[in-house]
């Protein structure tokens, strides 16, 4: 395995050590948040669901954005939810309440 080094070396074993560990997220299993209902669920699935249960005119009614009113399209509103935390609890909100009728 070779370990690059972007700036100088590090001078003893256990700060080399340090720089060969990674990092690594651990998965948790789905039932560690059992009463979150958004647990689990993908943003591109919230809407593709919404898209097909609500439609895009309900969805700009409800959330006031221009990637509903205008720009119609998945992966248009798939960048702007994920750049804009406010619009994405908004979206959330809205699918929690078309699952629950």
């Amino acid at each position: 395995m070779d370990i690059k080094y972007t700036r100088r070396k590090p001078q003893s074993d256990k700060a080399l050590e340090v720089v060969k560990k990674k990092k690594v997220k651990a998965k948790r299993p789905l039932e560690d948040q059992p009463k979150n209902p958004l647990h689990g669920v993908k943003l591109v699935d919230i809407l593709e669901y919404l898209i097909a249960n609500v439609g895009w005119e309900k969805m700009a009614a409800e959330v006031n954005i221009n990637c509903f009113k205008s720009n119609q399209t998945l992966k248009s509103s798939l960048k702007f939810l994920r750049g804009m935390p406010w619009a994405r609890e908004k979206v959330e909100q809205l699918y929690l309440r078309s699952i629950k009728s």
